[in-house]
């Protein structure tokens, strides 16, 4: 693309800050960010920094310090939270993830094209994707850390520093692994990728110098002069960033470290996944803005004016063959080929370029189109996160009603019927560890994925213990298929009265009052309440209305699952 012109509006470094800085905009009002698992996490990062400051947090939780693959915002908290404190450290990195998503896709597009094509611009909006809500937070800073890196790793391959290249890599490489193993592993596709056409091209430069015939060389002679020793050179030169192989076998070879992988080739769920891309809360406008990018990657097969860089375009396909062989669950840890999609597809999308019949004038109306959406898309979220917030904002009143160290059982009401928006409440309650170090029960319990895992009632009865980590926080009306979540008469009835202080119900599902008894309400708005347990008092007798019947599998989704986050720390 780079013939000469002079840079258009979209192709300068005024715009890329400017589409940078909007990325941060829906993030700017709320003082938590409503990602869903968010909250979650922060009771980790406060259990992190006080567990030796209050005795009765090591009664409940075991905090141990381990070298594994899902540490990076566990880590940057450490000493930004004696800077800011833990919530304004927590907002300002996650602030910073959608922001270095945008600036990478732009530094990349720029290292292959030469100029940024217009095109690009509609990849932006998916740095706030579907994962990202869900508050995979180490996972979505580990992407843009790989997207950054990947934007040098084409820079210093163009200027010819390979050496620099791979004396920056190494430690680049362990970095981005510490933060999240996945963008380590996507940074090794698209590296891998993009190394091997630059060798291709390197070898048939070479075999033209040469002044060789093809023809007479011979098709085998000519298929591995063009791929089999571009491979073989390619994979020598990604080998900088293998280092961290031998980080994942130590840390998954110790018996300490649990999670099992399974379900392959969920083609409904794959098929979900990439609808589900934008999910947010208006289900047409997501799957409609979905539909736009569609467009246009087929209208890139079709346009004359317009075609694919065989750079990203195959770094496109590689990751569309991972995202097909990819489980769902990895080592226990849930939606693993859906994280893979915004990527997939914002790649394949900055793959698009004009040839040089392309008009100024037609590329900048795809440039203002691509503003355009860009924009529309930030100032839905930005409307969306603000009503998250005022919600949040409602029900964390409740904490302060609470006493410090409280022993806090929550009940977070929930579907069976897999709403598109979700109510981003699910670990809410863990804003109450983090902001009053008591105990709450929506914490993940998986030995070897993260620090933290939960001790609370180690020694009581099987009952008990299923009380005290998530998805026990989780409650239905109804007994839904396939999943742990008690509905709330049940849980109102059978959790022990004498392990836990205080019951926080978080917009329950309708349930018949006198299963509060023994509940002494101390807080309440609307449906949801706060109550002290009076462990004198025995609870209600459940009866049929109490304990309604499972709701058919007929009523599920489509392909019969749900979203849940039960397994699913990072």
């Amino acid at each position: 693309m780079d013939r000469g012109e002079a840079l258009q509006w979209w192709q300068t470094r005024w715009f890329v800050l400017g589409a940078t800085l909007l990325a941060i905009v829906p993030l700017l009002w709320p003082d938590i960010p409503p990602l869903v698992d968010l909250p979650g996490h922060m009771g980790r990062y406060r259990v992190q920094l006080d567990y030796g400051n209050h005795a009765w947090l090591a009664d409940w939780y075991n905090f141990q310090w381990s070298l594994i693959g899902n540490l990076g915002v566990d880590l940057l908290v450490i000493p930004l939270s004696k800077i800011f404190g833990l919530e304004l450290a927590v907002k300002l990195i996650v602030m910073s993830i959608p922001a270095m998503t945008v600036a990478g896709l732009l530094w990349i597009a720029r290292e292959v094209h030469g100029r940024i094509p217009a095109t690009a611009l509609f990849a932006l909006p998916l740095a706030y994707s579907f994962p990202f809500h869900f508050g995979f937070v180490n996972f979505a800073l580990s992407m843009a850390f790989a997207l950054l890196a990947f934007g040098l790793w084409l820079r210093l391959a163009r200027l010819g520093r390979l050496m620099l290249r791979n004396i920056l890599f190494l430690p680049i490489s362990c970095l981005i692994w510490v933060t999240h193993t996945y963008g380590w592993g996507v940074l090794g596709v698209l590296a891998f990728s993009a190394e091997l056409i630059r060798q291709h091209d390197l070898a048939s430069r070479s075999e033209v110098s040469r002044g060789e015939n093809r023809g007479r060389t011979g098709s085998a002679r000519s298929f591995t002069v063009d791929w089999v020793v571009p491979w073989f050179h390619a994979g020598i030169q990604c080998l900088v960033l293998a280092p961290p192989v031998l980080l994942m076998v130590m840390w998954r070879s110790g018996g300490h470290v649990g999670g099992k992988t399974f379900d392959l080739f969920n083609w409904m769920a794959k098929i979900r996944w990439v609808v589900q891309v934008f999910r947010d809360r208006w289900q047409l406008f997501d799957i409609a803005s979905v539909g736009v990018l569609f467009l246009l990657l087929f209208k890139a097969i079709r346009d004359p004016n317009i075609q694919y860089s065989r750079n990203l375009g195959l770094s496109a396909v590689f990751l569309l063959a991972v995202y097909i062989l990819l489980p769902r669950v990895v080592f226990g840890s849930a939606y693993a080929d859906m994280r893979l999609v915004p990527f997939m597809i914002a790649i394949a999308i900055i793959a698009i370029r004009p040839k040089p019949g392309l008009t100024m004038v037609g590329a900048a109306t795809v440039a203002v189109l691509g503003m355009s959406f860009y924009t529309v898309r930030i100032a839905a979220t930005t409307w969306s996160f603000a009503k998250y917030d005022a919600d949040y904002d409602r029900e964390l009143k409740a904490l302060d009603h609470l006493p410090q160290g409280a022993r806090l059982l929550s009940f977070v009401g929930e579907t069976c019927y897999n709403e598109w928006t979700m109510t981003r409440l699910q670990h809410v309650p863990a804003l109450a560890l983090e902001r009053k170090l008591a105990f709450t029960n929506d914490q993940w319990s998986m030995e070897g994925g993260q620090l933290l895992t939960v001790r609370y009632l180690h020694d009581r009865d099987r009952l008990a213990r299923s009380f005290t980590h998530d998805p026990s926080e989780l409650t239905t009306d109804v007994k839904c298929p396939r999943e742990y979540w008690r509905p709330i008469a049940r849980s109102l009835v059978l959790f022990p009265r004498d392990a836990f202080d205080y019951v926080w119900v978080i917009r329950p599902p309708h349930y018949d009052r006198r299963l509060e008894k023994g509940l002494i309400p101390i807080w309440r708005d609307g449906d949801s309440a706060l109550f002290k347990i009076d462990p004198t008092v025995a609870p209600a007798e459940p009866n049929a209305l109490d304990l309604p019947t499972p709701v058919p599998e007929r009523a599920m989704a489509n392909d019969g699952s749900q979203i849940t986050n039960s397994m699913a720390p990072q």
